[in-house]
């Protein structure tokens, strides 16, 4: 067997996802995703963050706004937080920012929460990435029990996208035939960044679905072969010029989720309120200044 490159690698833990629960099929998955990155100063994430994203999230509860998303929060790489937002269409995405502007009272309370919310951040930026339903395997769309979320970044070489989508489907069906429960969606960046890059995401329910990516892999690689994954290690590295894995965890302190969604699992999307400390005796006020 070779030995295959990190990057590679990396790419198959992704593919092996087989913590995604099934919910709709993949025609029933909205196209167009929008993720906005938010980079936070040092020391002001967590616990800061989470307060000042709850004024986002207040404001469309209060509004009852019918588009949503969900909040990522980084376990690698630089501190940051990540909203994922669903369109069915671009379309689907400028009828809802019209209606946004529209809405006074919305925008007014969207605009004082970036304010505050803007004095903890380093950096901001946004994409915009469509779903490649052809180089995806069997990708869900219920992520209400989901805790992680893995996300593997590729950027293309100009000229070889034929190259890569030929590689992913090579990968699909090494895993169709290996790994029956695997799945995951790609997507691909179409602005706000680097033209080639893809994305593919895996939502996990547990870390413990990581460690059972690794025997995964050992079964892919029999079914590849010896010779075969060699050849998609040599596809791989001419084909793309970087790439690299990151891991968050689901924020449902900052996410503005479906109702069905808090219904499934109201522990976590919609916490208890935590109890407010007790009073202080009387006899300790005396004594401060």
């Amino acid at each position: 067997m070779t030995k295959l490159s990190r990057s590679l690698l990396g790419m198959l833990l992704v593919a092996s996802c087989s913590g995604v629960t099934a919910a709709q099929d993949a025609t029933s998955l909205p196209k167009v995703l929008e993720i906005q990155r938010e980079y936070t100063k040092p020391g002001k994430a967590g616990a800061a963050h989470e307060k000042t994203e709850s004024l986002f999230v207040q404001a469309m509860i209060r509004a009852k706004w019918p588009t949503h998303y969900v909040a990522l929060t980084s376990l690698s790489g630089k501190s940051r937080s990540l909203f994922l937002t669903r369109y069915d269409s671009f379309e689907a995405w400028e009828k809802d920012g019209a209606a946004v502007e529209k809405n006074a009272t919305l925008t007014a309370a969207l605009d004082h929460a970036g304010l505050v919310d803007g004095d903890l951040l380093d950096e901001t930026d946004q994409s915009v990435f469509i779903r490649r339903d052809d180089v995806s395997l069997r990708p869900k769309s219920d992520l209400s029990h989901m805790r992680f979320m893995e996300i593997g970044v590729y950027h293309v070489r100009p000229g070889h996208g034929k190259e890569w989508t030929e590689l992913l489907k090579t990968v699909m069906a090494a895993y169709e035939k290996a790994v029956p429960d695997a799945h995951w969606g790609t997507y691909q960046l179409v602005y706000g960044g680097d033209d080639g890059t893809y994305a593919l995401l895996t939502a996990r329910k547990t870390l413990a679905e990581i460690d059972r990516g690794f025997q995964d892999d050992k079964q892919f690689e029999a079914a590849m072969g010896e010779d075969g994954m060699k050849k998609l290690d040599e596809k791989f590295g001419a084909a793309v010029d970087s790439s690299q894995q990151q891991l968050f965890a689901f924020s449902p302190s900052m996410s503005y989720v479906e109702d069905d969604w808090i219904k499934e699992d109201p522990d976590f999307w919609k916490p208890k309120a935590a109890a407010a400390p007790a009073a202080k005796p009387a006899a300790d006020k005396k004594d401060k200044p």
